[in-house]
């Protein structure tokens, strides 16, 4: 079975911004949310530029030692890297693995803290 479209859907439907890069720090993929929210930045049009251009050089150091880290062992798949108190979110860098388990890229994953308001099953 082909998991592709199943696991596309799952990233564009995310509420959250999610940019995935590749070992070169390239962005290859910003889901629809990611795209909004970096839209004073580029939004899309990031797509194929590195991820560097976006971060300062003490962040940069840090977005390195991680992916190295990664690839230390198929054991080191995610790492806690900031927490926004204005968004109440803790944010992460996740490995992203091959069906072998070889690193193949990376991309940071924010989880909000915030308790969801609207009604459940709320069908509108």
């Amino acid at each position: 079975m082909n998991l592709t479209p199943f696991l596309r859907s799952i990233v564009e439907q995310d509420l959250c911004a999610v940019v995935i890069c590749n070992l070169e720090h390239e962005i290859i993929y910003m889901n629809p949310a990611a795209a909004a929210r970096y839209a004073k930045r580029g939004g899309a049009g990031l797509v194929g530029k590195s991820l560097f251009n976006c971060h300062s050089e003490q962040a940069n150091e840090m977005i390195k030692k991680v992916v190295a880290w990664f690839a230390e062992s198929a054991d080191h798949n995610r790492i806690y890297t900031f927490y926004n108190e204005k968004e109440n979110k803790d944010v992460y860098m996740v490995a992203l693995r091959d069906e072998t388990g070889n690193l193949i890229g990376y991309y940071e994953k924010h989880e909000y803290r915030n308790r969801e308001t609207e009604e459940m099953y709320h069908f509108t």
